[in-house]
């Protein structure tokens, strides 16, 4: 699991970063001003990248906090398994077997010998858009 430190306040939507060791999409990210007795706070709206599920957090501004490094890399369906796919990475030739997205718009587009895009994210292996 690759992993980088980062504080809260460059966080942007778009980015992800942890919440309890779940890598999440941050979709909103608001800083208040440091007060008379306190620092500013960052409040992020997050939503989870395996479990799609919406989290708050509220956090002092220059808290670092963990941020996945994710490894996109090109490959092409080449067997359905039932449950999974196995893909072959298009650069090194190597074989994998990836579980299938639940992502209606993508498994309808899916088809064999078809160019997709794979992440390599804590530990898992995960189809995320179909190449063009």
């Amino acid at each position: 699991m690759s992993i980088k430190k980062s504080e809260a306040k460059s966080l942007k939507p778009g980015s992800y970063f942890l919440i309890e060791g779940e890598p999440c999409r941050v979709i909103s990210m608001d800083k208040s001003k440091p007060g008379k007795h306190g620092a500013a706070k960052a409040n992020i709206v997050a939503v989870g990248f395996f479990d799609n599920r919406k989290r708050n957090v509220i956090m002092p501004a220059d808290r670092m906090v963990d941020v996945p490094i994710i490894d996109k890399t090109g490959a092409t369906i080449i067997a359905d398994l039932g449950e999974n796919y196995s893909l072959m990475d298009t650069e090194t030739f190597e074989t994998f077997e990836v579980p299938k997205p639940t992502d209606p718009e993508i498994t309808s587009s899916i088809n064999l010998n078809v160019n997709v895009e794979v992440w390599h994210l804590m530990g898992k292996k995960v189809i995320t858009r179909i190449k063009t």
